[in-house]
């Protein structure tokens, strides 16, 4: 044991001297994890964070007091150098027998909380001792993984190898020391004395999610379209996160309206409280309406700038957007450094649209080749875009970036009725109103082909060709020099959406334009969608293997015609009377060809003449 320890960290025995938890990702500010723990602990509360966090979650509950429970020395010493907290460095045998808790926090999950150096007690005494430890009226959030979550469905290594240095023990749905679903977390949190309270989904990786939905929302609302821009925004992946089997967004998408967005998420946040009365104000439920400190029903770490985490709460008539702390509108950056698009937060205030994401729609109806509700709703689409432009035809603000992933069909009756889903982000100017049509429809098109989607169009149309043919659905007219400004429209978009410059920018660009229908979808390493790319590829090989071949047959038979032809024309010269015809014209062709010398010598002769007579 080391002896240059802090006045603030306990050493009760079972730390670990050389091992470190700290997180790989953080996020801006700690997430959506971190806002979830500054709700659920009330000011001034005792609260006990059990494994390895994000040190920005521990600066959002500087309103409490807070003690430390970690198994590495390296992370207790960093933790207490420069935050007032209190630290134990000694795993589960650390854990304060003569004390107890308004609030404990185990959003590591308890496996981060064991130690090497010590005795393993298992999960179901973990979670024992922590509820032994909670005051009456106390609250548990605890993290549990779920062993056949989405995450692990696309991993491309078997979750069941662990080549990690923390993979000491392997935790799946064969142990049953440990819970594989929601009902037996909260059987066991039950057989604990605690209270199963709110629940939320964390997606798209346990660890560090961007996105906590409230499970019994995605039971209830399997179609919303927020819900589904949510999610598919939060499992997109890039060429970065590394390979997967399948596109982890579409399958997260796809759960959501088979209403197992909760039994496929990657993990819980589950929120248990303890029997009793106490001083602390209680944590309210996700839809609670009673007060201003009911829990909201989604958090969603947005990106940047300005915004950290949004909320999405429910209220007695709907759903409302809503930011955290005080919000100041967004002013626009001078010309010369302004981005494509900005965010003004302060329009995050107002009821978020009901309905279905027109992508989805328009995608299902693409599917099921419904060509007549594809024309009513790309017309309807179109025609809303026209609505909402000036006389110049050009749109301005949150329509010029109404993209078909941003638009919620609020009513399906006649007309269609749109509105647009996220409207904090603005365009820097105004924008020709064709532009906005036809990079929304590039966006679907590219999706469509490079995701080997099914559709009742040609096979042999590239992307520019499938969006041109999209927008005369549509009935709109638009040519292949509007599509090339429109993903010149989308590249300066997302560059400002993902925050992108210089040399990513680029490479934004080079890819978006390099987007081919045989090729996979751009920025995601999928082996199942490189499997389809490759089908794509050899049916096009095998289309312009056909038209080849159906060219050199064309190019023989032609070859053989011609031949023929000349041999016909060899056989014939050589004939008693191509010969005898040929005696016969040649008096008279000599005859014609001497008229012609004389006819050129006798104009030689008269022009010299005609010109003194003129000059007479």
């Amino acid at each position: 044991m080391t002896t240059d320890t802090s006045p603030r960290i306990a050493l009760p025995g079972g730390e670990m001297l050389t091992w470190s938890d700290r997180p790989a990702r953080r996020l801006p500010a700690g997430g959506p994890l971190a806002a979830l723990a500054a709700r659920v602990v009330p000011v001034g509360a005792r609260v006990l964070l059990a494994g390895p966090h994000d040190p920005e979650l521990v600066d959002r509950l500087a309103h409490a007091e807070v003690t430390c429970l970690l198994r590495g020395w390296p992370d207790g010493a960093a933790l207490a150098e420069d935050r007032p907290v209190r630290v134990v460095v000694g795993g589960p045998g650390g854990l304060p027998a003569d004390e107890t808790f308004d609030v404990v926090i185990a959003a590591a999950g308890l496996d981060a909380v064991e130690s090497v150096e010590g005795t393993p007690v298992g999960w179901d005494e973990l979670l024992r001792r922590f509820a032994a430890v909670l005051a009456p009226g106390g609250s548990l959030l605890l993290r549990v993984d779920n062993p056949v979550g989405l995450t692990r469905m696309v991993d491309a290594a078997p979750w069941y190898v662990g080549r990690d240095d923390a993979d000491w023990t392997i935790g799946g749905a064969l142990d049953a020391g440990r819970p594989a679903n929601l009902d037996q977390v909260r059987d066991r949190l039950t057989g604990v004395g605690l209270r199963a309270g709110g629940c939320f989904a964390a997606y798209p990786d346990p660890a560090a999610p961007t996105v906590l939905v409230d499970t019994g929302a995605l039971a209830a609302r399997p179609t919303s379209a927020v819900l589904d821009a949510m999610l598919h925004g939060a499992c997109a992946r890039d060429r970065s996160d590394g390979p997967v089997l399948q596109d982890p967004a579409r399958l997260a998408v796809d759960a959501l309206h088979a209403g197992l967005g909760a039994a496929l998420a990657p993990g819980w946040l589950v929120l248990a409280h303890r029997a009793g009365d106490s001083p602390i104000p209680a944590v309210p439920t996700p839809g609670d309406e009673t007060g201003p400190g009911a829990l909201p029903v989604l958090w969603a770490q947005t990106g940047p700038p300005g915004i950290g985490v949004v909320e999405v709460t429910a209220a007695a008539n709907g759903w409302r957007w809503r930011v955290p702390g005080p919000v100041a509108a967004a002013s626009e950056a001078p010309f010369a450094t302004r981005a494509a698009a900005w965010r003004d937060p302060a329009v995050l205030t107002g009821p978020v649209p009901e309905g279905r994401l027109l992508r989805t729609v328009l995608l299902d109806a693409c599917l099921r080749r419904d060509l007549a509700a594809v024309r009513r709703l790309l017309r309807g689409y179109a025609d809303w875009l026209d609505a909402h432009a000036d006389d110049a035809g050009r749109l301005t603000g949150a329509t010029a970036l109404a993209s078909l992933d941003n638009v919620v069909l609020t009513d399906a009756g006649t007309p269609l009725v749109f509105a647009v889903l996220d409207p904090s982000w603005r365009a820097s100017d105004p924008w020709p109103v064709d532009v906005t049509l036809a990079r929304g429809l590039w966006g679907f098109a590219a999706a469509l082909a490079t995701g080997g989607y099914a559709h009742p169009w040609p096979s042999t149309l590239d992307v520019a060709g499938l969006t041109v043919v999209l927008a005369g659905t549509a009935g709109r007219d638009l040519d292949r020099a509007t599509v090339t400004a429109a993903v010149d429209a989308e590249v300066a978009v997302t560059a400002a959406l993902r925050g992108l410059d210089g040399a990513d920018r680029v490479a934004l660009a080079d890819e978006l334009r390099a987007v081919e229908p045989t090729a996979p979808p751009p920025g995601l390493d999928s082996h199942q969608q490189l499997r389809e790319a490759w089908l794509r590829q050899k049916d096009e090989l095998t289309r312009l293997a056909a038209l080849l071949r159906w060219t050199e047959e064309l190019l023989t038979s032609r070859e053989r015609a011609l031949r023929r032809a000349d041999a016909t024309i060899n056989l014939l010269s050589g004939s008693l009377s191509y010969r005898v015809g040929r005696l016969a014209i040649t008096p008279a062709r000599l005859a014609k060809r001497g008229a012609r010398a004389a006819k050129r010598r006798a104009k030689d002769v008269l022009a010299p003449r005609h010109g003194e007579e003129e000059q007479r």
